[in-house]
Order: C-alpha cells, then sequence, then structure tokens
C-alpha cells in the first residue's frame, strides 16, 4: 500500500473537505428539519433521540457512529480495498468529530426546503468521496461490496434499506418527519446517480471499417474487449463491420473521443444498459 504524495494529498484535503460539508449539513439542515438522513448518520441520530426523549440521556455522535461503522468498515477492509477503507475511516473520524463540536445553525425551518436542499448536500458530499475512492461510511460500504460483486448500480437498493430505518423513526417519533426523511433520501440517491457513474454501464455499437483499431482504443481506455459483427449498408449495399462493446459509463465518453479521433465517419450508437450477466472487468478499489 504506496502512498503517492500528490494523488493521495489530494484525497485528503477532498475528505476532509467533505466530512465539513457532511456535519455542517448535519447541524444545519438535518437538526433543524428534525430529519433522519439513512444511513448510519440516520440510525445515529435516531438512537440519540431515542435515548433523549425516553431515557434523558445524550449520547455522543461521534461514539454512536463508530460502533455503528465497525461491521461495515471490517466489510471494506476484508472484501473491498485497505486503502479504500482508511480513507473511509478519516471520513467517519471527521465528520463525527466535527458534528460533536460544530454549533448548530438553522438557514430554514421549512422541513421541504430541508429535505431537497439537504439531500442535495448529502448526495454531493458521498459523491465527492467516492470520486475520491472513499465512502461516507455506513450503507455506502454495503452498496460499494453489492456493486462490485454483482457488477451493478446497488444504489437503489440501499435507497429501500434506508426507506426501512426511516419507517422505525416513523413508527417511534411519527411519519411526517420519517416521509421528508425519505424526500431527502430520494434526493440525495438522484445526485449519487448523476454525479457517481462508475457501476453505470453503456453499450456500444460502432460502425466502422477500422475495426482493428477500434478495438485495441477500447481495450487500452477500458480493458474490455470488444465483438465485431459483420453488415451491410443499405443504402450503399457495402460492407460494413459493427464493433459492440459493454463499458462503464465513465468510460464511455472517452471511447467516443478515441473512436471519434480513429475513424471521424463512424456511426456510434449508445444505449444504457440496465443489467448486465457474464465477465464484466471492473477496476479494483484500492
Amino acid at each position: 500500500m504506496e502512498f503517492d504524495l500528490k494523488k493521495d494529498g489530494k484525497r485528503i484535503i477532498v475528505i476532509c473537505l467533505a466530512a465539513v460539508l457532511m456535519a455542517v449539513n448535519i447541524k444545519t439542515f438535518v437538526r433543524a428539519g428534525g430529519l433522519y438522513p439513512g444511513g448510519a448518520t440516520g440510525l445515529t441520530i435516531l438512537i440519540q433521540r431515542v435515548f433523549e426523549i425516553f431515557f434523558h440521556i445524550t449520547l455522543p455522535y461521534t461514539a454512536i457512529n463508530l460502533l455503528l461503522n465497525a461491521i461495515p468498515i471490517y466489510i471494506g477492509f476484508r472484501y473491498i480495498g485497505k486503502k479504500f477503507t482508511l480513507y473511509s475511516c478519516l471520513m467517519i473520524v471527521l465528520t463525527s468529530v466535527l458534528t460533536d463540536i460544530i454549533p448548530a445553525y438553522a438557514i430554514t425551518y421549512d422541513t421541504l426546503l430541508i429535505s431537497i436542499f439537504g439531500g442535495i448536500i448529502n448526495g454531493l458530499v458521498i459523491s465527492l468521496c467516492l470520486l475520491m475512492n472513499a465512502t461516507t461510511g455506513g450503507t455506502d460500504f454495503i452498496s460499494i461490496y453489492l456493486s462490485s460483486k454483482r457488477g451493478m448500480d446497488s444504489w437503489n437498493l440501499v435507497l429501500g434499506l434506508n426507506v426501512i430505518i426511516l419507517s422505525m423513526a416513523g413508527f417511534l417519533f411519527g411519519w411526517e418527519k420519517a416521509l421528508y426523511s425519505i424526500i431527502f433520501q430520494y434526493a440525495s440517491t438522484q445526485i449519487l446517480h448523476i454525479l457517481y457513474k462508475r457501476y453505470q454501464k453503456q453499450t456500444l455499437f460502432i460502425v466502422t471499417n477500422k475495426t482493428k483499431e477500434i478495438c485495441n482504443a477500447i481495450f487500452s481506455i477500458s480493458n474490455h474487449g470488444a465483438t465485431i459483427l459483420d453488415g451491410e449498408g443499405s443504402y450503399e449495399h457495402q460492407e460494413r463491420h459493427i464493433v459492440y462493446s459493454v463499458v462503464s459509463e465513465e468510460e464511455c465518453r472517452k471511447v467516443i473521443h478515441a473512436v471519434r479521433e480513429i475513424d471521424p465517419a463512424s456511426f456510434i450508437n449508445v444505449i444504457k444498459t440496465a443489467e448486465l450477466s457474464g465477465r464484466f472487468y471492473q477496476r479494483p478499489t484500492e
């Protein structure tokens, strides 16, 4: 596990910034709206409120959050990547400590605005961490694990898991805040889908006569192979070849740019892939 000063220094700076944003979001939007943001964060706040209301005991955010993240951290360290997990731990610890020390400040008390904009900030923070090869902890570890093992975007599955947690909050403290919390979580998930595309896949159909060069370009960019299909143009009745390949969405733009450089006259059709079965190379997480 080597340390690259430039690359890892950038990761640390971005993760620290993400931790500050997450803590501020919790103390301004989440706490002001009385929301439960889902995941380990939402479960931590739920446990805090249970002890405050029913037992009149104030528990520190840091202790509960670190305890709840113990199993997800083990999953990350064992099955995802050591460096990935260490940077995630940095994010979890910083967020926890900052949440305890940053003073609460309410920007607005409109619960709908809090749900939407708080969710957007939450999704932005999670996306920043994921782009830096880290997570905010909790269910993010589970989603990354499922995505890497099943070869699909698992954030909607985590959204379903969070709805269960929010239903517990609704049963204990009233359904209004729980339903607003679902809006918060939905907004967060949509931002994630827009910004983080590693586990989203695109199917490419490329009509070209420079198949060898294009297949080599696809492999050099994405480490994926391709299938060459024979065809015939319906207008001129000339022989055509179709290169068929599936790449991740984050690699798709690079592949298209490379194809355009190799064959400016090529015809490219990009189709969003909902599900994929079979061997598909996924870059390992550090």
